[in-house]
């Protein structure tokens, strides 16, 4: 399998890796922003939320294209 990361076995494609990744980069990113309470200007904070995993997804997607 070409491209997939050898986890004590298991393989797992680089995509999950990057989605998982992004995943706790949100809930940070998404931490210090209610923390400086910048949520009382979002509409709709689970709209919000997903938009902003979507975007770090592919964030990390395209910086990791450019490691390569």
């Amino acid at each position: 399998m070409i491209g997939d990361i050898d986890v004590y076995g298991l393989f797992l494609p680089p995509l999950l890796i990057l989605a998982i990744l992004a995943w706790m980069l949100s809930g940070l990113v998404q931490r210090g922003l209610r923390a400086a309470g910048l949520y009382k200007w979002v509409w709709h904070p689970p709209l919000f939320d997903l938009a902003l995993y979507l975007l770090l997804l592919c964030g990390l997607t395209a910086l990791s294209s450019l490691l390569r």
